[in-house]
């Protein structure tokens, strides 16, 4: 199966407009075919470094030098985050000579990760995610939506020949994600006790975010337990969802609710093997909230997104903004007749929101009163 990236028509505009484009995620999401699907259709001449090997990055002994060489074409540089040096000698090159499309970084860090590239390419250089596979990609069929939310969105997770392959296809991706790639990073913690966290979050995903707690059943202190957390949350796999801030008068809820981004990772931390082991967890209805919030915020790129609690009960799973600052409501729910409670109307109320929708795994549509449906979860980002 062939998925076509909706994000390969913007990493190519980027190209044209920028001298240094970041195309960044998590290890194994698709960048470097992303990248060569890319180098295929460009006019330019082609170098491409990956900076895991120690025969590439002996190459760059002199950087300066190796790279001036190829000052006419497209130099991909993948997992860039290994050799941070790099930085200031791009800046250099880049200075010499603006044009666009010079360089495509390939990286599994967040630029909060990669601090020394925002300090020293500012204003030379566009950051783009790539996301594992989002329903859109995938196809929108109900049986495309359940594999998607079961095995998550990694190719080789979501490609899979069987359920058991990618469950082993996942543990693996847990494995080397603890032993190589935070090392690499040049993180100093061990693996066993972020494998702990990981576990520990799977099981409060889509909670509040309270670092004492952790911190008390990890044996270790709340900054170090937030630590971890910026970990997960700079390499792509944890998602720190904010609460809506607004001046109501209201006693609002000022903890950010923590999810993690990958359905299939979740799954796999809790030990659930199929559809069958999902629909029967407890775990079942906020890992539907967070596949769905993952798939609008991947597929709509809002301005701002947020929830919304308050301390007298009323809330909304997720609240975002597009044009002209227009919020728009969403509330997940997995059941076949989604009922909504008081909390939902009185948050559309409080926040003078006119547009909702509230997602579930049917098939058909229906309005709750002018500007609220329920609506098929295969028609989410839509």
């Amino acid at each position: 199966m062939n998925v076509r990236r909706r994000l390969q028509a913007e990493v190519e505009r980027a190209l044209t407009r920028f001298p240094v484009v970041a195309l960044l995620g998590p290890r194994q999401v698709g960048k470097t075919t992303l990248a060569a699907d890319v180098a295929e259709r460009s006019k330019l001449d082609v170098l491409r470094l990956d900076l895991e090997l120690p025969s590439h990055v002996a190459r760059l002994a002199d950087p300066e030098l190796y790279l001036g060489r190829y000052s006419g074409a497209l130099v991909v540089l993948d997992e860039i985050q290994r050799v941070p040096e790099l930085f200031p000698v791009l800046r250099a090159l880049v200075d010499a000579d603006r044009r666009p499309g010079r360089f495509l970084l390939l990286g599994s860090a967040s630029p909060d990760l990669l601090r020394q590239s925002a300090e020293t390419l500012a204003g030379r250089i566009r950051y783009l995610e790539l996301a594992p596979f989002t329903l859109d990609e995938v196809g929108r069929t109900q049986e495309n939506m359940l594999r998607l939310w079961l095995r998550g969105g990694f190719p080789g997770s979501y490609l899979a020949d069987s359920d058991e392959e990618s469950l082993e296809w996942r543990a693996e991706f847990i494995r080397t994600y603890l032993e190589r790639d935070v090392p690499a990073l040049g993180i100093g913690l061990g693996p066993e006790p972020l494998r702990r966290f990981w576990r520990m979050l799977a099981h409060r995903h889509g909670q509040l975010w309270n670092a004492s707690e952790m911190g008390r059943n990890l044996g270790v202190s709340p900054p170090t337990a937030a630590s971890y957390l910026d970990i997960l949350v700079g390499t792509f796999l944890a998602r720190r969802l904010e609460p809506y801030q607004t001046n109501l008068g209201k006693r609002l809820v000022k903890s950010p609710k923590v999810y993690l981004r990958d359905p299939g990772l979740l799954h796999a931390l809790l030990g659930v093997a199929d559809l069958d082991d999902l629909q029967g967890h407890p775990i079942v209805g906020a890992s539907w909230e967070g596949f769905l919030i993952e798939q609008l915020l991947t597929i709509r790129q809002p301005r701002d997104a947020a929830f919304y609690r308050t301390a007298a009960g009323a809330e909304l799973d997720l609240v975002v903004s597009g044009e002209r600052r227009r919020k728009v409501g969403y509330e997940m729910k997995y059941s076949s007749a989604p009922a909504v409670a008081k909390g939902f109307w009185q948050s559309l109320e409080d926040l003078e929101i006119e547009t909702a929708s509230v997602l579930y795994p049917g098939e058909e549509r229906w309005p709750l009163r002018p500007g609220v449906e329920v609506v098929p979860a295969t028609s989410v980002g839509e």
